[in-house]
């Protein structure tokens, strides 16, 4: 698809560290936590292939392979992938300037890599290329304008950009999703880096604003989620559960155990002596002994969860748990954790832990 004979291209940025998501994120990359048993960046790379972009770059730290290992060269989604090396964090500017020659001077969709949104993005982007906008910002309303980059409008054009105000001039926050063509290039050579020395993307946005560029904006409609925190990560799981399909045609369930409602269970898993009540996601090998899943659980391959109950999480895989007391809720647990509570031992806690970890004890 093309606008002035020019084809849309597509960035995503995944150069980012995930201090916020520590310490999953010590091992392997914030995009690649699964949320209902497939990784974030699988979501991403789909939401902008249905969007009819087919060429799009990945802009990775200089330890982006494991994001490579996962989407490969795009023949799976039919789209291709290349890979832009962001060696320092600079900001999201200054990732734009580090896609150039990727980029070229082709209209593009800047995508951040930790985003999800319901309904996709072709709509916008149709929206984008019919009024002949220079860049075009996708908003939502927020509780906490002062944590964002945030966006005045008016008669549908934007005014006025601000990252993270002081004092915001509305609550409609920049969710991560832009639309440019080649003018902000200039634009981006044209700011001087923030007070934190990054070259802000707002301070593009309002540069193209002040030169009288035409700047529009849309409210996204249905949910958006920033899965950079884990809070979020538990979210988002729960809402991509709420459209689960029910299938448990290749498990092994015993005549014992109950399944209610929209629950999916992967090839050779075993459900024994328990009950699933949906929405849940259970992956492939994994077993369920004389447990309690659900409501909105997402369980990886290979886990094993035995006289346990567990609700409002993701475990991760190969991870097992065994006799835990109480319920376990709101939980983010990664790759072969091993969490127990030995039945023949007066109640001790042990704990291996790693840094950034977070425990609650009742």
């Amino acid at each position: 698809m093309k606008r002035g004979g020019k084809q849309l291209k597509s960035i995503i940025l995944c150069a980012g560290k995930g201090t916020r998501l520590r310490p999953l994120t010590h091992t392997y990359a914030k995009h690649l936590i699964p949320i209902a048993n497939k990784s974030g960046i699988l979501y991403v790379v789909e939401t902008i292939r249905d969007c009819n972009i087919r060429d799009i770059g990945v802009v990775v730290s200089e330890n982006g392979k494991d994001i490579q290992e996962e989407i490969g060269m795009g023949n799976q989604f039919g789209v291709n992938i290349s890979y832009i090396e962001q060696k320092e964090t600079l900001g999201l500017a200054h990732a734009v300037s580090v896609s150039r020659d990727f980029l070229g001077d082709d209209d593009f969709l800047m995508y951040l890599g930790d985003n999800l949104l319901k309904y996709g993005i072709e709509s916008y982007r149709k929206k984008f290329e019919e009024k002949k906008y220079n860049a075009f910002i996708l908003l939502t309303k927020v509780d906490n304008p002062k944590a964002f980059g945030v966006a005045e409008v008016k008669n549908g054009q934007v005014i006025r950009v601000v990252e993270k105000p002081k004092i915001p001039v509305s609550n409609l926050a920049l969710i991560g999703v832009y639309f440019f063509d080649k003018n902000v290039h200039t634009a981006i050579k044209n700011i001087e880096p923030s007070w934190r020395g990054e070259l802000e993307i707002t301070d593009a946005i309002q540069w193209l604003i002040d030169n009288e560029y035409k700047v529009g904006a849309e409210i996204v409609e249905g949910w958006w989620k920033d899965t950079g925190k884990p809070e979020d990560i538990l979210e988002a799981n729960r809402l991509i559960l709420e459209n689960l399909e029910r299938d448990i045609s290749a498990a092994n369930i015993d005549n014992n155990s109950e399944i209610s409602g929209r629950v999916q269970i992967g090839k050779d898993a075993e459900v024994i002596n328990s009950r699933i009540m949906g929405p849940v996601i259970i992956g492939e090998k994994a077993r369920v002994i004389n447990s309690f899943i659900g409501p909105f659980a997402s369980l990886a391959d290979r886990v094993e969860v035995n006289k346990s109950e567990i609700a409002y999480s993701v475990i991760l895989e190969d991870t097992k748990i065994n006799n835990v007391k109480g319920r376990m809720e709101k939980c983010l647990i990664g790759k072969n954790v091993n969490i127990y509570c030995d039945e023949n031992l007066p109640r001790v806690y042990e704990f291996i832990l790693g840094d950034h970890s977070k425990i609650g004890l009742v």
